[in-house]
């Protein structure tokens, strides 16, 4: 930490609307990289803005995430959301050999082969909405169920489980002080739920997710039971924390901005285009996600960063990076495709990308193709957003057609 300074307050709770968290925008703007203290963990951080820096950051074996384990590390979340077996903090080659692994099961084709199912999860959720007649809230009908449903149907979840999960998933992602006993007791009844799984699935072999992974073989190495079900309890949690919020946030956005409606309504091959541009732009979270600790010293950006020290990044404003992409708060379908960090970078970029934006595309087409004419049913400034977690996303989305 260079002398004099002092670390910048950061409860990174900014949560309405679409709008950028000024106080990023203002980290973004500083000369050098931030020291920031969040309300829990006992350090300060360093807090890396830059697309550039973000991608040094996350390539660099020099900054460990497999060495905050143990300790009490700056966060946004009374309850450390992570195990710490999980590949979220794990270090090349330990968490090289568990991608190696695990990606068998979210390969392009094997997508592919799931797009069906997600289709027909997606259309009975829809037929449902346009049975109960113009006005509906979008976030019930199928932003928050379909990914839920999705991943609980993939990985072979029996339906009367459903409602057990969905509130265990609720209590990791709480971020209210009093939270962090009843999010501890979730984390270790969702493990224990799929180890369980696991090893029903070595003795009854089934063609779902946790069958892919029982199966997922590299030459003589497999995954054991409790690398299983912790990949499943951070596949389940990723994968509704991410699809949940941008199903809502993606189409409050085509909702407020009709030109981008009419774009994808006359030219719906440019469906994928206009996803990646919005996803790039969209503050999908609150501030941060899971820390690194340099293992010795690091000089960034006129920095100083000592060996121990916790670098947060933030994907959030790389996206929004001036320099890699020019204009960057416009929102424009025709902007020549460079990848974004919304699904992480480097390393500990999500395995399950292909299965995301599979949803993504199958929600907002089948939506838009299904209901011409859909329009929000109240003012933008009367919709409600989430407060009490670390995500952004409209609690309600009123709709009509």
């Amino acid at each position: 930490m260079t002398p004099g300074d002092e670390a910048i307050t950061c409860p990174f709770d900014f949560s309405e609307g679409m709008d950028f968290d000024p106080s990023l925008a203002e980290l973004m703007d500083r000369d050098a990289i931030a020291r920031i203290r969040l309300p829990y963990g006992d350090a300060d951080a360093w807090l890396v803005t830059g697309f550039e820096g973000v991608r040094r950051v996350t390539t660099d074996h020099r900054f460990s995430r497999a060495a905050i384990v143990d300790y009490d590390y700056p966060r946004l979340t009374p309850e450390p959301i992570v195990s710490t077996e999980s590949i979220n903090v794990m270090d090349p080659p330990y968490s090289s050999r568990l991608r190696r692994l695990a990606s068998q099961a979210f390969t392009q084709r094997q997508v592919d082969g799931m797009r069906g199912r997600i289709t027909r999860l997606a259309d009975t959720l829809l037929d449902e909405m346009a049975a109960q007649g113009p006005g509906a809230d979008l976030v019930r009908h199928l932003s928050d169920p379909l990914p839920q449903h999705t991943i609980f149907d993939l990985f072979g979840i029996p339906r009367d489980d459903w409602a057990l999960m969905r509130q265990n998933l609720q209590h990791l992602l709480a971020t209210g002080p009093d939270s962090r006993a009843t999010a501890a007791t979730a984390k270790a009844d969702l493990r224990a739920y799929f180890v369980d799984m696991v090893q029903q699935r070595r003795k009854t072999p089934e063609e779902d997710l946790i069958g892919a992974l029982v199966a997922a073989k590299v030459g003589e190495d497999m995954l054991d039971d409790q690398e299983i079900a912790v990949m499943a309890l951070t596949l389940t949690l990723s994968g509704q924390d991410t699809a949940t919020c941008q199903i809502s946030n993606i189409v409050y956005l085509l909702l407020t901005h009709p030109e981008l409606m009419k774009r994808l309504e006359s030219r719906p091959e440019d469906l994928t285009n206009v996803l990646n541009e919005l996803l790039r732009v969209i503050p999908f979270r609150k501030g941060v996600g899971i820390p690194r600790v340099a293992l010795e010293d690091v000089e960034m950006e006129g920095v100083q960063i000592r060996k121990g020290d916790f670098v947060h990044v933030s994907y959030l404003t790389a996206n929004r990076d001036p320099e890699r992409y020019p204009n960057p708060d416009l929102i424009d379908p025709d902007r020549p495709y460079q990848p974004h960090m919304t699904f992480g970078w480097g390393g500990h970029r999500c395995i399950g990308v292909p299965l995301a934006m599979a949803e993504l595309e199958v929600a907002i087409g089948r939506l838009l193709e299904r209901f011409p004419g859909l329009r929000l049913a109240v003012s933008p400034e009367e919709v409600r957003w989430d407060k009490g977690t670390i995500r952004r996303f409209p609690i309600e989305l009123p709709v009509t057609w």
